[in-house]
């Protein structure tokens, strides 16, 4: 069990790492792998108010982060960590060449955190 907790945690890292570098790479890192151009953003979904890939991205880590994290009483600041992160990572893009800082994806941003401060408050119960 030892060895499954550690192994998750190390692609949580592992994640988290990749995360922040796409995020702050100048260009689509995805882009360039799937259709040759830095400059075309793949869309998992269509926008509606929000920016899908980002609520998507940030849904995805904070699961893994669940995962990680459920049984230690360090989700408290996990949780914070990825607010923090979400609202950083969206700034950046005001300096970052070829990126640009969008409300919608903000708010995708930090709506992806959303459902792990319910789950939190369901496990603290």
């Amino acid at each position: 069990m030892k060895k499954m907790s550690t192994f998750i945690l190390f692609i949580f890292y592992a994640l988290n790492i990749i995360f922040i570098l796409l995020y702050l790479y100048p260009g689509s890192i995805l882009g360039y792998l799937l259709y040759e151009n830095i400059n075309i953003q793949p869309q998992i979904t269509k926008d509606f108010l929000i920016s899908t890939n980002h609520f998507y991205a940030f849904l995805t880590l904070s699961f893994i982060g669940i995962i990680t994290y459920k049984k230690s009483d360090k989700l408290k600041y996990f949780i914070i960590y990825l607010l923090f992160l979400s609202i950083f990572l969206e700034i950046m893009h005001f300096v970052i060449p070829n990126r640009s800082f969008e409300l919608g994806d903000l708010f995708g941003n930090t709506i992806g955190v959303l459902p792990l401060i319910i789950v939190y408050k369901f496990l603290k119960k």
